[in-house]
């Protein structure tokens, strides 16, 4: 597994690590996890959907949660959609700087 650097940034611990949500309609989707950047103050989480078109470990759109919860170790139990144009153009700029040596950005 290689390593993020950045002391913001939270690398997978598992390349291909995947994670099941349930979206606000009930349903469920299943998100490979890229990596969780502290930005601001939030934590923001940074995930690629799978479907049998992308499977995990390919590449496209990138889907960021945001952190709502956390259980007594620190570890995130809740996420919300960021629908703010702005906050995830930030948020998705210093994951960029801190995973710079994980994935290529185009």
């Amino acid at each position: 597994m290689r390593e993020g650097r950045a002391p913001n940034f939270c690398p997978p611990v598992n390349e291909g690590d995947i994670f099941e949500f349930e979206d606000e309609q009930g349903d469920f989707v299943q998100l490979e996890f890229l990596g969780l950047v502290i930005h601001n103050d939030r934590r923001y989480g940074f995930f690629f959907p799978i479907s049998l078109e992308e499977p995990a470990l390919s590449s496209g759109d990138v889907v960021l949660l945001e952190v709502t919860d956390v259980d007594s170790s620190g570890q995130p139990t809740e996420f919300e959609l960021v629908l703010d144009d702005a906050i995830a153009a930030e948020a998705f700029e210093a994951f960029k700087v801190a995973a710079k040596d994980l994935y290529d950005f185009e």
